[in-house]
Formats: structure tokens, C-alpha cells, sequence
């Protein structure tokens, strides 16, 4: 195996043809393909499906892309602490529930580590597709909660997709409201003041079991309700209609979030926040860079960062 056959690879996955890649690649197309045949004789896998419209990655290649792009992440080091020539492209992906400090520091791995050339990818989406987003390595990490009630369920399904969760920080239920709803007048909230405001929620598609619930208390019947499908969305509900949400109570002034207030709301539960990779791959240093920006965004909130123990 050569470092050069996996820039081949890379090429190959990002454009999703022998051709495309061979002209990026400034080399022939016979050559290109007899190289990555190469590869896949030296480690007896199968790395694509071929077609007449072009290829696609096997499951196999995909694990096998993440390895090379760690391996690439080595040599990339390498290279920006020994040469003056200019670094590969960065690649990275991340999947979250719809949280402000995954945004956070996200936006802050980008100026750090973007350079001149980057491929970074954001996926803000429903419970069940971070899931999938891991195992399938479409993202490196995924961003969740647990807690009592959605624990069980959701960590058979971790197990079962042979994914890893590790907790990053415990956080009590607050609930979100625009800056002129009559709410922010308490200090603290009970569920019994929340009854003729309308209810804010996250859909999750065709899984819409509670177990999969971006908000706890989702079994709670309400009188007035609202799923929306992103974060503007739902803010835009908080400001217009007085609506509110729950969730830990991080709020990124930085992100536009300053016409939002977070209030503690009084019900014995509490949330653990964590992240999600998957067991076969090892961690590149793009995403343990991610991980300590996102420690010390969470840190900057006063929360304790379990990994700190």
C-alpha cells in the first residue's frame, strides 16, 4: 500500500468516477483504475460498486476510506511541520441533534483548521439519522442526549449499529422563549405554567417514537403543539407566537441566539449530553480537535466536562 493510492481513493469517493478523478488527478484513467484494483487485491476487499454511471463506495470502502483519511491525517502532519508546501484539503463531518454549542464549535474548527482548502460538513438532523450518519461513516461523530426515560431504547440501538456513546456533560431541563414572552418574568418554570403557550418540537420523520425525541416530557399531551424541522425555524416560533421548547439550556449569544432565554424548569430529570462514534474506527485529529473545542465551548458555560475527571 502507498500513500498514493489513498489520495486516489479519496479523489475517487469525492467525485464519484474513475474519469472525473483521473483529469483531477492528472493521470490516466487505466492507470488510476489498475491502482486501486491493486489495493483491493493487497487487502482482499471489495472498496466499490461499478456501474455504468459511475461508482459508489461498498460498506467495506467506506470503513476503509475513514482508516486512509486518518492515515492521510498523519501524513498531513507530516508535511504542514516538515514542508512549506501547501497542506491537503481538510475533511471532516459531524452529525447532531439541534444544538447551539455543536454549531459553536464547529464554526470554531473551520477558522482553525480550514486553511486554504477544506470539506467540512454539518449535519443538524433527526435522532435516528445521526445513528445512521455514524455507522455508515457519513459523519465521524454524532452529538445526542440520554436520560431516563429514552436511555434503554437508545442505547440497545447504539449497541446494536456497534457504535460507541460517551457522555460530556449532565445539564437540567430548561425551556426556551423569546425575550418578550411573559415567562421570563420567573425565575424557574413549571410544567403547569407551561399550558397555554404552544409546545415546540423537533419532527423525526417516519420514527416518531417518543424514544427518539429531541425534548423530554415528550409522552406530556399539550393543548397547543408545533414540530418544525430546523433551529431558525424554531426560534422564529419562540419570537412570534410565544412558543417554547426544551432543551439544556446552552444558548450561543455568538450564533444570534441573544433574543432567546434560557429558564430552568422545575422536573426531577436530567439530561446527559454525549457523543457518538463508531467502535471500528479510530478518531482522527480532526475530530478529537472538534471534541476539545466543543469541551471548552460547553466549559465556558460553567458545565463540568465528564472526560476531565
Amino acid at each position: 500500500m502507498r500513500i498514493q493510492q489513498l489520495q486516489y481513493l479519496e479523489k475517487i469517493a469525492e467525485t464519484g468516477s474513475i474519469n472525473e478523478a483521473a483529469k483531477k488527478l492528472f493521470i490516466s484513467q487505466p492507470s488510476l483504475s489498475q491502482a486501486m484494483k491493486d489495493l483491493e487485491e493487497e487487502y482482499h476487499v471489495q472498496l466499490f460498486y461499478r456501474s455504468k454511471v459511475g461508482i459508489t463506495l461498498t460498506d467495506t470502502g467506506r470503513e476503509f476510506i475513514n482508516y486512509s483519511r486518518s492515515v492521510l491525517d498523519q501524513v498531513n502532519l507530516l508535511d504542514e511541520h516538515f514542508k512549506t508546501e501547501m497542506q491537503r484539503k481538510q475533511i471532516f463531518s459531524v452529525s447532531g441533534q439541534h444544538y447551539a454549542f455543536v454549531v459553536h464549535a464547529f464554526v470554531e474548527l473551520v477558522k482553525q483548521l480550514g486553511g486554504e482548502q477544506y470539506h467540512f460538513t454539518l449535519r443538524e438532523t433527526q435522532t435516528e439519522n445521526v445513528l445512521n450518519d455514524i455507522q455508515s461513516f457519513r459523519s465521524e461523530l454524532g452529538v445526542i442526549y440520554l436520560n431516563a426515560f429514552n436511555k434503554t431504547v437508545l442505547k440497545r440501538l447504539i449497541s446494536e449499529k456497534s457504535l460507541e456513546f460517551t457522555p460530556l456533560f449532565e445539564a437540567k431541563p430548561h425551556i426556551f422563549v423569546g425575550r418578550d414572552n411573559p415567562l421570563t418574568k420567573k425565575k424557574s418554570i413549571k410544567l403547569s405554567d407551561l399550558e397555554d403557550f404552544p409546545y415546540l418540537s423537533y419532527e423525526q420523520g417516519d420514527t416518531n417514537s417518543f424514544y427518539f425525541s429531541e425534548e423530554i416530557l415528550s409522552p406530556l399531551a399539550h393543548k397547543k403543539s408545533i414540530q418544525v424541522s430546523d433551529r431558525a425555524t424554531i426560534f422564529n416560533l419562540m419570537i412570534g407566537l410565544n412558543g417554547y421548547t426544551i432543551s439544556s439550556g446552552i444558548i450561543s449569544n455568538q450564533l444570534n441566539d441573544e433574543k432567546i432565554i434560557a429558564i430552568p424548569l422545575e422536573v426531577e430529570d436530567t439530561i446527559t449530553l454525549g457523543y457518538l462514534k463508531h467502535k471500528k474506527i479510530e478518531m482522527s485529529e480532526t475530530a478529537k480537535k472538534y471534541l476539545d473545542l466543543l469541551n471548552h465551548h460547553i466549559k465556558s458555560y460553567g458545565f463540568h466536562v465528564f472526560e476531565e475527571k
